[in-house]
């Protein structure tokens, strides 16, 4: 029997665990996949350090993580910390810390290792023949790029510093956001757009824009009107350009507590979508996609299937 292994993604929005065996494929058998948004990245943009109360919601998540891999057995276990871990003055301590809690070190990855490691898991379960592929990772503090055809390496990798909580930190303070800070969120984004084009080798000849991350799999939900997270209806669903621009408005002109009323949204993500949004709307508009496939196989799988 194939030994089982376990992935950690410290992101700037979530903290993430997959346990899992390797399939025949190549693939991962998921035994379990866990989330909690911990907001490790809350004020990082403005102060450039990580918040105590940031690291300690965190490494309590990190605690309970490392408890369940140890009661699966886990092999091997791999854990990364992202965006915002590389923007802070004082990851170390939180490295330091983490190591503690869960039992490994956490790698502090590059925006282009973590957009390989994206597009390795993205592309598990797809069908070669729908690319090649744009894969676009929209985390909390950052968003990858990675293009490339349906089978071995990618042609391009670009990590850029917009997410969620970065652009909701700058520019989205009023509750609802006014129009010109909507204007500004986007600017930004398509300001980093501009490079993605210049610096991405395949980007613009991709004919399958896929999709990753908390942003993205919550839009599918608000779309679809999920009452109660279903990984297997979000997993896959195709998401057109007019759902997604539908989805911006109605939760852009709500407020917080308005929001909070839409199926498929999270608490603790009400304050964050609309920034996400942002980034999902220029691209989709950018670069002329019709649709997005949402994929709910992203880093984790391949940090997971690095360890086969």
């Amino acid at each position: 029997m194939t030994s089982l292994v376990a992935a950690v993604d410290c992101g700037t929005n979530s903290t993430r665990l997959l346990v899992g065996r390797g399939r025949p494929d190549g693939g991962i058998e998921v035994l379990e996949r866990l989330m909690t948004i911990t907001r490790l990245g809350a004020g990082v943009d403005r102060t450039g350090r990580l918040d105590d109360d940031a690291m300690t919601r965190t490494l309590e998540v990190l605690g309970h993580y490392g408890e369940v891999v140890r009661a699966h057995g886990v092999e091997r276990m791999r854990a990364t910390a992202t965006s915002a871990a590389r923007d802070a003055a004082n990851s170390d301590e939180f490295l330091e810390r983490a190591t503690t809690a869960l039992g490994v070190r956490p790698e502090l990855l590059s925006g282009d290792d973590e957009g390989r490691l994206s597009f390795r898991g993205a592309l598990s379960d797809l069908d070669p023949t729908l690319g090649p592929f744009l894969v676009v990772d929209i985390g909390g503090g950052s968003t990858e790029f990675i293009a490339g055809p349906g089978e071995g390496e990618p042609t391009g990798v670009l990590s850029v510093d917009v997410g969620c909580v970065r652009l909701t930190e700058r520019f989205l303070h009023g509750d609802p956001p006014g129009p010109d800070e909507l204007v500004a969120a986007i600017s930004l984004v398509e300001a980093h757009l501009a490079d993605v084009f210049r610096l991405v080798p395949g980007a613009r000849e991709a004919t399958c824009l896929v999709g990753l991350a908390g942003t993205i799999t919550t839009v599918a939900a608000v779309e679809i009107g999920l009452a109660t997270y279903d990984r297997d209806r979000i997993h896959h669903f195709r998401l057109t350009r007019e759902a997604v621009e539908d989805v911006f408005r109605t939760l852009a002109t709500e407020s917080r507590a308005d929001r909070l009323h839409n199926p498929g949204l999270e608490p603790e993500r009400a304050d964050v979508i609309v920034g996400g949004c942002c980034v999902l709307v220029a691209i989709m508009r950018n670069f002329g996609f019709g649709e997005c496939l949402v994929s709910e196989a992203d880093i984790l799988d391949g940090l997971a299937m690095s360890l086969l």
